[in-house]
């Protein structure tokens, strides 16, 4: 991979307050060609936070619309061959943990790279994998004509239904610790009701889109393809 080879994708909704420092990790980074941020119909000031930040182009969607359709379009967009996902509400993230996720596949050591958080969930760390994890670097052929179908999966079975791609293909797969970085839990973000209804509404999109035993299947098969990162 050449340097600037890497589009960084965004998609982000009512993440005003969080995702100002998840760009200043990324925008400007030496290995990003460009950053791209879609507002998933946000109610806050999400768009007009990214716009600030310097060579960020920002995509507004007139609704809300799920993870999974504001990805599709962040695709569209990307021009470079491969892109870099990340969450909008990350922190601690730093430009050394974006070079760190980049590296197995800039070097050709992997072909696709996944995060390991430090508040991941415990099970997570002890199989040495978040295979929900929202934070990859992808090939961008992995999605090449598929824009209706991503937009056809529920709002968050966009991570499972990628996994699927990767298992299909076998590709190598780097699994990078990131044990400074965190992704708040929704009830920190919403309050606890509201926290605890959208982390059972994202399970339910997820099981919806890959049964649980298939969810299990998918664990094992990506422990198989890891390589050193």
């Amino acid at each position: 991979m050449t340097t600037g080879g890497v589009a960084c994708l965004i998609a982000a909704y009512n993440e005003a307050a969080r995702i100002g420092a998840v760009l200043a990790a990324a925008a400007g980074h030496p290995m990003l060609s460009q950053v791209i941020v879609v507002d998933d119909g946000s109610g806050d000031d999400t768009a007009a936070v990214a716009g600030r930040a310097a060579g960020v182009t920002v995509i507004r969607l007139p609704q809300n619309r799920g993870k999974s359709w504001a990805l599709s379009v962040a695709i569209e967009a990307a021009e470079a061959p491969h892109l870099l996902l990340l969450d909008a509400d990350l922190a601690g993230l730093t430009p050394a943990h974006l070079t760190a996720l980049i590296a197995p596949v800039a070097d050709g050591r992997a072909e696709v790279s996944l995060s390991l958080r430090g508040n991941a969930p415990r099970p997570w760390h002890w199989i040495g994998i978040d295979y929900i994890t929202g934070e990859r670097v992808v090939p961008r052929a992995l999605f090449a004509g598929r824009s209706t179908e991503l937009r056809a999966l529920p709002k968050f079975g966009f991570e499972v239904a990628l996994n699927r791609a990767i298992l299909d293909r076998r590709l190598r797969l780097a699994v990078v610790p990131w044990p400074e970085v965190a992704s708040p839990l929704k009830s920190a973000k919403h309050g606890l009701w509201s926290g605890v209804k959208g982390d059972l509404g994202m399970m339910a999109d997820i099981f919806r889109t890959v049964p649980p035993i298939a969810a299990a299947r998918q664990i094992a098969g990506l422990r198989r393809l890891r390589v050193a990162p």
